[in-house]
C-alpha cells in the first residue's frame, strides 16, 4: 500500500550567529543544494517536524540550539517529478520556515539515503547556490531579519 506524504512541510535554515548557512546536496539530484526540508507526519506539530527532519538529515539535536518558527509560509506548486509522493490530485505544498541558530559551524552527520554532502557558506553564497526559490528567499529573509532583529515575523507567500 502506497503511503503518501502530507502536502505540509518545513524548511529549516541552519545557520550560525555570523550568518554562515548549512547546505545539503540531494542524493536524488546531485548538484541540487538545499537547507533541511521534510514533510509533516500525521500527528506531529510543525516544531516536531522541524526537529525530526534536522535530526534525520544532520544528526543535530535541536534542543541544544535555538530553533525558531519564523511564522512564514510558502504555498508553491510541487515539482512534477515529485508529485507521485503525494495523494493523487495534489499539486501544491505549504512550506513553513524555521531557523536553527548554532554558535559556530560544526560537522554534521548526513543521511546518505538523502544527501551526498554538506557545506557551510556565507549567506549570500548559500542563497545563490540553492535550487529552490523559496529556500533562497528564506536565506535572504534570515539575513534581512537578523540585521533588523525582527524575529519572529508572520508572512504568507504564494508562489503558485
Amino acid at each position: 500500500m502506497q503511503v503518501y506524504k502530507i502536502p505540509i512541510s518545513v524548511l529549516v535554515v541552519i545557520h550560525t550567529v555570523d550568518l554562515r548557512v548549512l547546505l545539503l546536496e540531494r542524493a536524488d539530484h546531485p548538484g541540487y543544494w538545499q537547507s533541511v526540508t521534510g514533510s509533516q507526519n500525521p500527528g506531529e506539530t510543525l516544531q516536531q517536524t522541524a526537529a525530526r527532519e534536522v535530526r534525520e538529515e544532520t544528526g543535530l539535536n535541536t534542543a541544544n540550539y535555538i530553533l525558531r518558527n519564523w511564522e512564514i509560509q510558502n504555498h508553491y506548486k510541487l515539482f512534477e517529478e515529485w508529485r507521485w509522493r503525494y495523494p493523487p490530485g495534489i499539486t501544491h505544498n505549504t512550506e513553513h520556515m524555521f531557523g536553527l541558530e548554532l554558535p559556530e559551524t560544526i560537522p554534521v552527520v548526513i543521511s546518505p539515503r538523502e544527501h551526498l554532502g554538506y557545506i557551510w557558506l556565507p549567506w549570500q553564497e548559500a542563497a545563490d547556490k540553492v535550487f529552490s526559490p523559496s529556500n533562497a528567499q528564506a536565506i535572504r529573509i534570515l539575513a534581512s531579519e537578523r540585521k533588523s532583529k525582527k524575529f519572529p515575523i508572520n508572512r504568507t507567500q504564494d508562489e503558485t
